[in-house]
């Protein structure tokens, strides 16, 4: 059951994203061949003006096909409109994704409400307690930068934080308040902690259930840019990387630890598994790599800033050669995952 889900909740992921390249190209005008839901052989299609709908064997994803890399003489061919037009299709996908991820925020954070970055207790002779934090004071910013809800500060601590003192802004009882707290290593737990506890999530009005859910989003796509910015700067390694068969794996085990709680745990820990996912399909589709949408968008702003296309077949070439390589990584990071699941 947990693996269904999983797929489930990828494919609908990936059938959102092209979802997004569909409207938008419809919207344009533009020639959309065929979008499928899964992949694989053909169960059931029907055609409807220009465009073959399909439902295909495997319940991975789906697709949106209109020919980018080909050069056709119809008047509402993909690359017969407008750069900007094309932009705006490209663009669709990821942008959709940010949209699933919003409309899910707002789902979680309606029912279990907001971690808001107030300090509950502080532990007698923490680094806390010796810095002066009090409980009810709330955490406005953590080494200058703005934060407003907890798990920012935690990320901020595993991501960010390599030592010394951290530099604290508190509002206390309205008043803003600067604090420096050194953080100490725990063996028990393997990380560094300032011995603070919070209250747990709190229940926030309408206008500001809107507020956290933009929030969450840009958080998660925060994270996402962190964590490439990590694996740039080889603070993360390859080892590290997770494809589908490893982010299916991740989900049912968390929806293996939810189950022992409830439905109601269950359903809001793969919305958050999903707000994530989504998120991070979403960044990473944007980089500008061959193959990818932000490769595409790339030579559609080369485009846009020479006034005239690239050449075709440079295009092509660039983003099959894109293609192979990505699938070499995939295949690579598909077998790190079976190894870590089996072995």
């Amino acid at each position: 059951m947990n693996i269904i889900i999983a797929i489930l909740i990828f494919g609908i992921i990936i059938i959102v994203h092209e979802l997004g390249h569909f409207l938008i190209a419809k919207k344009n005008g533009i020639q959309v061949d065929e979008f499928c839901v899964g992949l694989g052989p053909t169960i059931i299609g029907k055609q409807i003006g220009d465009t073959f709908y399909s439902l295909k064997l495997l319940p991975f994803g789906g697709a949106c096909m209109m020919g980018e890399d080909e050069d056709r003489p119809e008047k509402n061919a993909f690359n017969n409109k407008s750069v900007w037009a094309r932009m705006a299709v490209i663009f669709g996908g990821p942008f959709f994704n940010f949209i699933l991820a919003f409309v899910l925020s707002l789902l979680v954070v309606g029912i279990s409400g907001v971690d808001l970055p107030k300090i509950h207790a502080v532990a007698k002779n923490s680094p806390a307690a010796s810095s002066g934090l009090k409980a009810g004071d709330i955490m406005t910013s953590v080494d200058g930068q703005k934060i407003h809800n907890y798990r920012e500060f935690s990320y901020y601590m595993y991501m960010d934080y390599h030592g010394g003192k951290i530099p604290l802004t508190v509002d206390r009882n309205g008043k803003e308040k600067s604090i420096s707290v050194t953080p100490e290593y725990s063996k028990k737990n393997q990380q560094y902690m300032i011995g603070i506890t919070w209250p747990g999530k709190q229940k926030v009005g309408p206008l500001k259930t809107i507020e956290y859910s933009f929030r969450e989003v840009g958080l998660q796509i925060k994270i996402t840019i962190k964590s490439l910015k990590m694996l740039i700067t080889r603070q993360l390694g390859v080892k590290d990387l997770s494809g589908p068969v490893g982010i299916v794996k991740t989900v049912g085990d968390q929806y293996n630890q939810a189950s022992h709680y409830g439905a109601l745990v269950v359903f809001l820990t793969m919305m958050n598994m999903a707000i994530l996912i989504s998120a991070n399909l979403g960044v990473m589709n944007l980089l500008p790599l061959p193959a990818l949408d932000g490769g595409r968008l790339l030579f559609l702003i080369l485009e846009a800033i020479r006034r005239k296309p690239v050449p075709k077949n440079m295009e092509a070439a660039v983003h099959t050669a894109g293609l192979l390589i990505l699938m070499a990584l995939m295949v690579f990071v598909m077998y790190q995952d079976i190894v870590k699941i089996f072995f």
